[in-house]
């Protein structure tokens, strides 16, 4: 088995690989005002309620069961209900590296226990399967015989988020405990599926990623040539019967040119096409990704970056269908939009992908978290009546689910985010997002520190402090947000109502004034840096209204409020005296404020009108008082 003998172990040198390369998430810690509080959280109460709700529910039990450490029958109405454990695991391994918690990590360690003694000799682990192979009699069970119902059974699916956790855990505490597991249960998959083997696929993408993270720690290529068997075979009718667009598989995936189905299913596909056209050498795939993605970008996508307009099927609408009350957005669909765009960053270099990584992370994920922790959102609305149950049974956040995917994706995401601010390429440092932190970057043979300060996104300045023990010649590219050069989002979707200029971004260096031009949504600086040079970037940070492309007949004669990428939302109990006749005109006043005396200190925007005034928070904080009407987008009344 592979073996590591310190903590943050790198992924192996690959023959091929995206041309720019995240700094990991274990050389970057994040101390930031807006993002530090929310990882603590995380840390403190997300995970260890997650861990608590995944032993009430009998998620854990299921492998000590499974392992005969206790007796019983297999708990949950679910077959994925194992792959909440594996990514509670994961981003308790996030965590870790950024804040070592001895009772985490002991515990955590604990349940890998468990999972290790489930496992069967030959790396099989489906804990329903192992402890009672009689079918239980629903669709989403299949029968005894192992991988006979991967359409619904989610073998393959569980396991990819086995592979994710391992991985994880792994470079974040150097043991290989889950690890060994992972990679057993990847031996059993690659010895069982392909050529002259069974030709099926999974029925929720999901694997795939997983596969490839673990060839990427091992450098096994059985592994990456099972992903790309996994992705190539799904929409292929030879030797298996396909299942139909609501499982991507429909047409090969080359042939695909619009985002369809299962929102998360097709996002999962869509983030394994990027990395094995980055890391495979295939780059067959770049054109389908490329059309998917402008078509989710131009037709499909939410201003608050959520995806799926649909509750049928928790599935892509057609073009311009983007209801409000009745949006599903599912919570785990922004993840993955968060995902997939920062694989096509990767793979490109262009920051209009982090643009759309930064609206989602920013909004449709952190709304999926209350501000206490522990309550959740699997679909996020822009609008509700308060009334009507959307959440599982309720109008406002719920404990948990019984689908508890989104849930244990939260906690999952949120400690990663360290992981998605810096990148590099040859000798060039990629800024991309802001947020307070430090990071330890490698840059050939030498390593360069940035210590970056900003109270982003409350304002827009940010200061970069850069630190190295010589003179050194390179380039740092600074990502400039689209919505600071007028565009809302990339696209034509959503359009701000005054698209004038105040200011435009400035960057100083050195307190010397630059000019700049951007290229792909970057400023590239290239000169010979001095330990404790600075760079300061200053973002235009105004209340911007916002309009749809006026094929979105739902938001007709309607405007919403941005500011930064932050979207933000009205909620009856800000707004008690006239909630029913909230409108914004062309010459309401937008003034800006912080109330910090609600829900720990939040944004606040009051609106002015002739006869009423109003009040919005951001989209991602609503519903944390209780069941409450709120709207997104509201009437746009033009004054004379």
């Amino acid at each position: 088995m592979l073996t590591c003998l310190f903590t943050g172990c790198k992924d192996t040198e690959l023959h091929h690989d995206y041309p720019i390369k995240p700094v990991d998430f274990t050389e970057v810690v994040i101390d930031d005002l807006f993002w530090k509080p929310k990882l603590e959280n995380n840390r403190l109460v997300t995970i260890p309620f997650g861990f608590k709700m995944c032993e009430s529910t009998g998620r854990i039990d299921n492998f000590a069961v499974a392992a005969g450490m206790k007796t019983g029958s297999f708990q949950g109405e679910f077959p994925f209900d194992d792959s909440d454990v594996y990514k509670i695991i994961e981003g308790a391994s996030y965590s870790l590296s950024q804040h070592y918690d001895l009772d985490l990590d002991q515990y955590t360690d604990s349940v890998i226990h468990k999972i290790e003694q489930a496992q069967e000799p030959d790396g099989y682990l489906q804990t329903w399967r192992i402890i009672d192979p009689g079918s239980p009699g629903s669709e989403w069970w299949g029968d005894s015989v192992r991988w006979t119902s991967l359409i619904h059974g989610h073998e393959l699916y569980n396991a990819g988020h086995l592979y994710e956790a391992a991985v994880a855990h792994y470079k974040a505490t150097g043991k290989t405990s889950l690890l060994d597991v992972a990679i057993r249960n990847a031996d059993l998959v690659v010895n069982t599926f392909g050529k002259d083997k069974i030709i099926d696929i999974p029925g929720h993408e999901e694997i795939e990623i997983g596969l490839i993270k673990l060839y990427r720690v091992t450098g096994n290529v059985d592994y990456l040539n099972m992903a790309k068997f996994f992705v190539d075979q799904r929409g292929v009718k030879e030797g298996r019967e396909l299942w139909g667009t609501y499982h991507q598989d429909h047409i090969p995936v080359r042939e695909q040119t619009e985002a369809v189905g299962h929102a998360v299913r097709a996002v999962y596909l869509y983030s394994a096409m990027t990395d094995l056209a980055a890391i495979s050498g295939d780059r067959s795939y770049i054109p389908a990704l490329e059309k998917i993605w402008e078509g989710i970008i131009h037709q499909k996508l939410y201003l608050t970056g959520g995806i799926g307009a649909s509750r049928q099927g928790e599935s892509f609408g057609a073009p311009y269908e983007l209801p409000n009350a009745e949006a599903y957005s599912e919570t785990c669909a922004a993840i993955g939009m968060v995902l997939w765009n920062y694989r096509m960053f990767l793979l490109t270099g262009e920051g209009k992908y982090i643009d759309v990584l930064e609206r989602s992370l920013y909004n449709n994920v952190i709304a999926g978290v209350s501000y206490s922790g522990d309550r959740f959102f699997y679909p996020n609305p822009l609008e509700s009546d308060g009334e009507t149950p959307f959440n599982y049974g309720l109008a406002t956040r719920q404990e948990w689910f019984p689908c508890a995917c989104c849930p244990s994706n939260v906690s999952r995401i949120l400690p990663s985010i360290p992981g998605y601010i810096y990148a590099t390429k040859g000798d060039t440092i990629y800024v991309n997002l802001y947020i307070n932190s430090t990071a330890e970057i490698a840059l050939g043979k030498h390593s360069v520190r940035i210590q970056q300060t900003t109270d982003f996104p409350e304002s827009g300045s940010v200061l970069l402090n850069i630190g190295h023990s010589e003179r050194r010649s390179y380039v740092i590219a600074i990502r400039i947000p689209g919505w600071s050069l007028g565009h809302p989002l990339p696209g034509d979707l959503y359009h701000f109502v005054e698209n004038i200029m105040l200011k435009p971004p400035q960057i100083q260096l050195n307190n010397e004034t630059m000019d700049f031009s951007i290229h792909n949504g970057y400023v590239y600086i290239k000169k010979i840096w001095e330990d404790s040079d600075e760079l300061k970037l200053e973002l235009p940070l105004r209340i911007e209204k916002i309009i749809s492309h006026s094929m979105v007949t739902e938001n007709t004669d309607k405007v919403a409020l941005q500011r930064g990428p932050l979207v933000y939302c009205f909620e009856e109990i800000d707004n008690k005296d006239d909630f029913s006749n909230l409108s914004i005109s062309n010459t309401s006043i937008l003034k800006f404020r912080i109330d910090q005396d609600l829900l720990g200190g939040t944004d606040v925007i009051h609106v002015e009108n002739m006869d009423h005034a109003f009040n919005a928070i951001p989209y991602y904080k609503w519903s944390n008082r209780g069941e409450n009407k709120m709207k997104v987008w509201v009437p746009l009344i033009t004054d004379k």
